[in-house]
């Protein structure tokens, strides 16, 4: 019983004294300072920059058509040293690409799954080279690891703001698609062993559709992706199978028109939130840089406001509206303007339009009512001496 509480003891002590050391290792290495703040922030911005983006675009673009050009022989064979040449560029600038981000972010840069995807094209990169050191250049399975190079292609995804909201919406619907898969699997199963027992083990069976599950499985998904049902039908009907012709109709509408027509509905209503988003993050953004050259704006024509107040106190200015009137004479049409009044916005413009036409519009309509009214104000002056002369007639006769 001592020895027991000996060990437990000692293994309480000892893990806590590890999660004491790495809570301290981590606490000192978020205190760390780096020193080469200026040089990070210079590799950052070129890292950022749109002209290493567009290098390194081209750069995937073309490493992607160089390998379609290696499917032929004879051009691979007549261009291998072009090919050698520009393989090693490709491996240069990827591993560039790598230490670079690497190094403004040692930490972080992993817990991206795009510059997880990036490593392993890195890694992907170096297994033929690898093969053909350690087992030579007739190794069976290398043409594998050369077949693996087309995986380059998906260095594209960490810059296409465009594929990676797709692929986040395809992210988003992998619990809801794989409900609806598992759904489909046990239809598939229920029929699977109704068509085995049905057509595959009948006096006339199809044993090379429905002979065991598996090709059972595999004629379901025929039918379901609407390939060649028809063919299968007929090889039915030829064997006069009773309930062939009700068992295929019901499959396809279950499989086809409800199961899979959900997959693609569901992929779609995601796919349109992931685009919503994706609009909403581009306009703030925009709002944001918008924001920025405003403010830059301003805090230069402040600069300018207080050079221009220092420039009287130290010059013979009589007033300070002659100062502004020699600076305004220095003006051009090109310089930059923050207007933060409203009514010089153009959309205050366009609904102050508006609202005139509108205004116009009521006016004539008003002007249309008040000559209606005068006419018919006309009308009944024009009967009332008529009235009058009646109703006198009429005392006379009374007289």
């Amino acid at each position: 019983m001592s020895q027991f509480y000996h060990q437990t003891r000692t293994r309480v002590i000892s893990s806590s004294l590890l999660d004491s050391g790495s809570s301290m290792l981590c606490a000192r290495f978020r205190t760390f300072q780096r020193k080469d703040t200026q040089c990070r922030a210079f590799v950052k911005r070129v890292i950022m920059s749109r002209l290493f983006k567009i290098i390194m675009i081209s750069t995937i673009s073309m490493n992607a058509f160089l390998v379609v050009l290696g499917t032929d022989y004879e051009t691979r064979y007549n261009l291998f040293r072009l090919y050698e040449f520009a393989e090693i560029i490709f491996v240069v600038i990827y591993s560039a690409e790598f230490y670079m981000k690497l190094y403004v972010d040692p930490i972080n840069y992993w817990k991206d799954g795009y510059n997880l995807l990036d490593v392993m094209v890195i890694v992907i990169l170096s297994i033929p080279y690898s093969l053909r050191k350690i087992k030579g250049k007739h190794y069976p399975y290398l043409h594998v690891a050369e077949g693996l190079q087309s995986l380059r292609i998906l260095k594209l995804i960490t810059y296409s703001r465009g594929i990676r909201t797709l692929i986040t919406a395809v992210g988003q619907t992998a619990y809801t698609v794989f409900s609806v898969l598992v759904l489909l699997f046990i239809l598939m199963y229920i029929f699977a062993v109704l068509g085995f027992s049905l057509f595959g083990i009948t006096g006339q069976d199809d044993r090379n559709d429905w002979g065991n599950l598996a090709a059972a499985f595999f004629t379901l998904f025929s039918l379901a992706t609407l390939d060649g049902w028809t063919d299968l039908q007929q090889q039915l009907d030829a064997q006069h199978f009773a309930l062939s012709r009700a068992f295929t109709i019901i499959f396809i509408l279950l499989a086809n028109f409800v199961f899979l027509s959900m997959f693609v509905g569901v992929m779609i209503i995601h796919t349109e939130d992931s685009i919503k988003k994706f609009e909403q993050e581009l306009r703030l953004e925009r709002h944001m840089t918008v924001m920025e050259e405003k403010q830059v704006i301003v805090k230069r024509q402040q600069e300018e406001f207080s050079r221009l107040m220092q420039t009287q106190k130290n010059t013979d200015y009589k007033s300070f509206s002659e100062l502004v009137e020699n600076f305004r004479k220095t003006l051009r049409h090109t310089d930059p303007m923050v207007l933060d009044d409203f009514g010089t916005s153009i959309p205050f413009i366009d609904i102050y339009l508006s609202t005139l036409d509108n205004q116009d519009t009521t006016i004539y309509k008003l002007q249309e009512l008040y000559y209606e009214i005068v006419h018919t104000l006309g009308l009944m002056l024009e009967d009332l001496p008529q009235k009058k002369q009646s109703h006198s007639s009429d005392k006379v006769d009374k007289i």
